[in-house]
């Protein structure tokens, strides 16, 4: 049978996107996902869970040795320029 308008937009009601709910660090301040760790500083219920600081600066030094085998394979002897962010 056919569905009118207005029994599709009732359907339809509950269809309407919702904000995530946020919690406030209680370390940073920044808002996270409730019973999840704050992903600006890596605590969790005022404990540190995992060290961003260490991780980011892990990567960074992985990406520049990356760069640097990508520039000596293809023969480039100029210096890696550095990016400031």
């Amino acid at each position: 049978m056919r569905h009118t308008r207005s029994h599709t937009a009732n359907r339809r009601s509950h269809h309407a996107l919702k904000s995530p709910e946020l919690a406030v660090c209680k370390n940073c301040g920044g808002n996270h996902r409730p019973h999840h760790m704050c992903l600006d500083c890596g605590f969790y219920n005022g404990k540190m869970v995992l060290d961003l600081a260490a991780k980011k600066s892990e990567r960074e030094a992985r990406m520049n040795a990356k760069r640097e085998a990508i520039r000596a394979q293809a023969g480039d002897t100029t210096p890696a320029p550095v990016e400031v962010k």
